[in-house]
């Protein structure tokens, strides 16, 4: 999609975009042989210009050029043309504020592998892998997880984002990440009402009483998470494409479901069920 992209370049807004569409301009390619272009001499200039400069940044894969360019409700142009250096993230806390709270669990998955971190295990080793990616996608992340991160390693995550809450509520979906998951029919089974605070109960569990199924529960869930992100990410994108020239040729399908090697322990579910929530 970013080949048909024109908002990226500063100047260049969504009427003008929609105007090169609607007259058979639906590409980079297209509008430089184009000899009737309806834009003023000045726009066009901008345009040739800055369409030459993206052609060399998309060929030498240069995510950050676009990412910086686009609305953060666009990035999801972002997706189809960097799709396998994209990881989808999560993290699970002690607290809300990194000043006083720790991340206890994160979790990737790049749509091949999911990976684990586990905070007294082997959470350092996510500051190396995340440096194999060049797109991160998140639901919320540019508020929390992301500035969680870079204050709890004291490092900086300069990977161009794609926040699912952006893309999402621009289409009519809000409500939270498990909201929107209901929202397109997405099921929780087994771990259906476990939230962030119940994850700190999961995480207490653990280290409190040295419970393994506490943290194998907790993984699940903040796998789940990631897991939903792939999904949402191509129906958000797919979506974006209906009203545009391009939702039939670039529609992309929506991946199988991988499978998951953690469950959810039902017994210390309940158990904090009963200690911490009255039932």
């Amino acid at each position: 999609m970013l080949e048909q992209s024109f908002i990226h370049i500063k100047g260049i807004g969504g009427k003008v975009e929609k105007l090169l569409w609607e007259n058979n301009i639906n590409d980079w390619n297209k509008f430089l042989k184009s000899k009737e272009i309806p834009l003023s001499k000045s726009k066009i200039e901008l345009l040739n210009q800055k369409i030459i400069k993206s052609k060399t940044h998309f060929k030498n894969k240069n995510i950050s050029f676009f990412s910086n360019g686009l609305p953060i409700n666009e990035h999801w142009r972002l997706f189809k043309n960097f799709k396998s250096s994209t990881a989808y993230l999560d993290i699970e806390t002690t607290g809300l504020y990194p000043s006083d709270s720790e991340i206890t669990t994160i979790a990737l998955y790049d749509g091949i592998n999911v990976k684990t971190y586990v905070n007294g295990k082997n959470l350092g080793d996510f500051k190396i892998d995340i440096l194999d990616y060049n797109l991160l996608v998140t639901y919320n992340g540019k508020s929390f997880d992301i500035p969680f991160i870079e204050k709890f390693f004291n490092i900086s995550l300069t990977h161009s984002h794609i926040d699912l809450r952006y893309v999402l509520n621009n289409l009519g979906y809000s409500g939270g990440l498990k909201s929107c998951e209901k929202q397109f029919g997405l099921s929780r089974n087994n771990i259906e009402g476990i939230d962030g605070f119940f994850a700190i109960y999961l995480w207490e569990e653990y280290i409190n009483n040295k419970n393994d199924k506490a943290l194998e529960t907790l993984l699940a869930y903040n796998i789940e998470d990631v897991v939903n992100l792939e999904y949402l990410m191509h129906k958000a994108y797919n979506l974006k494409l209906i009203g545009t020239p391009f939702e039939n040729n670039l529609e992309m399908l929506v991946p199988v479901r991988p499978i998951v090697n953690y469950e959810p322990h039902m017994k210390t579910i309940k158990k904090i069920k009963r200690n911490f929530y009255d039932f």
